[in-house]
């Protein structure tokens, strides 16, 4: 089985971001490199799968005395009276958000505040430091969205939350509650953990909050679809049919597609370690 990198490597008190993955990946993929291997990015985040191909603005770190002060600000005065300060100090960023976005207009003016050049012009400057801009321009990188029927994978993610709940779910969620994180925590918003608190509180009995938690891993699947569908519109769709005895299929199905990138990149990857000139076409996929 090929190494995973990057795989349970925070803490639950820890919060991710796009940035903190991208910094995180470049090693990964020059480790890679180097051992002429190929890395390949699996995962439904689309955002930090765009990061590591456009980049992403390099803004400073934010205090966190400050984003505590404009936390309590958005609790006390809400989210619209905050994003009209935001778009007297970042006009650009403010048409760019709704009045009700609290997590981005959070960062907005704690960015501004904390270094006195609006959000957007840092943006403005996201690219320089792309893990994979390079290679993707190079047409050295092959993307490959699962496209799976939809009535199907409604069916298969409803089956794979009653797996989880066997598997453990709910004492996991419970030990996350006897932890006493702060809410605001991604792990505490991660999809079906809200339900189950709210069973574990007596608020929600066992059947409702499994419902909930298959509706909102619905609805979740239902907006990656989209993200991919807009945002990665030069990848290749593979249909699924995501059927239980379907992995070695599948397997194929992409060793075959791969087949012509994949040589194409060992030999870009000669280059990069002195085996080659490295400046071989690579096909664009």
């Amino acid at each position: 089985m090929a190494p995973h990198r990057l795989y349970e490597v925070l803490a639950w008190q820890e919060r991710a971001s796009a940035g903190w993955w991208q910094r995180a990946l470049q090693p990964v993929l020059e480790e890679g490199w180097q051992r002429r291997q190929i890395p390949i990015l699996v995962g439904g985040t689309g955002l930090y799968l765009r990061t590591a191909l456009t980049g992403l603005a390099p803004t400073p770190p934010v205090g966190p005395d400050l984003l505590a002060a404009l936390a309590r600000r958005l609790e006390e005065e809400g989210a619209e009276k905050l994003h009209g300060e935001l778009a007297a100090v970042d006009p650009v960023l403010a048409a760019r958000i709704a009045p009700r976005d609290r997590q981005r207009i959070l960062r907005g003016l704690a960015v501004f505040r904390a270094t006195g050049r609006p959000l957007s012009a840092w943006q403005s400057e996201a690219g320089k430091t792309a893990p994979l801009k390079a290679a993707a321009a190079a047409g050295r990188v092959a993307g490959f969205v699962l496209w799976p029927e939809r009535t199907t994978l409604y069916r298969r993610i409803d089956e794979r939350f009653v797996a989880m709940m066997a598997a453990g779910a709910l004492e996991e969620v419970r030990a996350l509650a006897a932890a006493d994180l702060d809410p605001d925590l991604p792990v505490m918003k991660a999809v079906g953990v809200r339900p189950l608190l709210q069973h574990l509180a007596g608020e929600l009995d066992r059947a409702a909050a499994v419902a909930i938690a298959q509706r909102d891993s619905r609805r979740y699947a239902k907006r990656q679809l989209t993200w991919a569908r807009h945002q990665f519109r030069g990848w290749t769709r593979v249909p699924v049919a995501l059927q239980h005895d379907e992995t070695e299929a599948l397997a194929g199905h992409l060793e075959r597609m791969l087949g012509e990138a994949g040589a194409a990149v060992a030999r870009w990857l000669a280059g990069r370690t002195g085996e080659g000139t490295g400046d071989e076409d690579l096909p664009r996929r």
